[in-house]
């Protein structure tokens, strides 16, 4: 899927997961559906970090694009170290080690790591480099081009800076879940890896499908490309994405929203 249809599926995500721990007798703090729906929105978009032409690469300007080629070579000398007699030859790393469960977690558990060692400026860190992402995938037809993106960090900062006050009240969500002394904003791994694993589904989901499952192998394949029957897929950026998915991952986070809020 393209970026803004993985940014609203990720937000989507996060938002159900409010709803259902408030079905649950156990409602988030309503910083913490907000915070996590923007941290989700843009961790949606991080698993593209192994390709140059993904709205991650331009996110950061000449950093992320230097990146991307790093990530890119790494996933693919990973898949050429690890590929089975069935996975076919290829001459890049797109949609392998960045789009595979284990991505998921250790990115998710080194940002919560970070987040409970590095302290308040880890904390902005983290907030920071994923409100940048959720703008430009929530937001794409302003956040285009290069004039915009001092703009996009400015409100980032901002954002990321305001959202970390109102979570350090007491009662706000920084030890959400996690309430042991020196355990807060633990919870920030949380959404980070399910907006990579949301991520991954809606990629399943199109012509290529991904391999979720690596390393763990299916038949004579190690980089297994998991998805729907094929008559059941969908090329990236067509009409299915944008005229039905789209607008769906709009109502089911609306619908989210509300149930988490206690609305309906």
């Amino acid at each position: 899927m393209m970026g803004p249809a993985h940014s609203l599926s990720g937000a989507a995500a996060w938002l159900g997961v409010g709803a259902a721990t408030a079905a649950a007798g156990h409602p988030m703090p309503w910083p913490v559906l907000l915070v996590g729906s923007l941290i989700c929105a843009g961790a949606a978009l991080a698993p593209d970090l192994d390709h140059k032409a993904a709205t991650i690469s331009r996110a950061f300007g000449p950093l992320s694009r230097w990146l991307c080629e790093i990530v890119d070579k790494l996933s693919y000398a990973v898949y050429k170290a690890t590929r089975k007699q069935g996975d076919p030859r290829r001459s890049g790393g797109h949609r392998t080690l960045t789009h595979t469960w284990l991505w998921a977690v250790l990115i998710g558990a080194g940002c919560s790591a970070a987040a409970i060692t590095g302290g308040r400026w880890a904390v902005l860190a983290i907030l920071f480099a994923h409100m940048v992402l959720a703008i430009e995938g929530l937001l794409w037809r302003a956040a285009r081009g290069s004039s915009s993106d001092v703009l996009v960090w400015l409100l980032a900062a901002t954002s990321a800076w305001i959202l970390a006050g109102v979570l350090d009240k007491p009662g706000n969500g920084s030890d959400w879940l996690f309430t042991a002394p020196g355990q807060e904003y633990l919870w920030l791994g949380l959404p980070i890896v399910l907006g990579a694993l949301v991520h991954d589904i809606g990629d399943a989901l199109t012509v290529s499908g991904c391999p979720i499952l690596w390393p763990i192998p299916v038949g004579r394949k190690r980089w297994y490309p998991l998805g729907p029957p094929k008559a059941m897929r969908f090329r990236a950026g067509s009409w299915v994405e944008l005229k039905v998915l789209m607008p769906a991952f709009m109502l089911l986070g609306g619908a989210g929203c509300a149930a988490a809020l206690n609305v309906i």
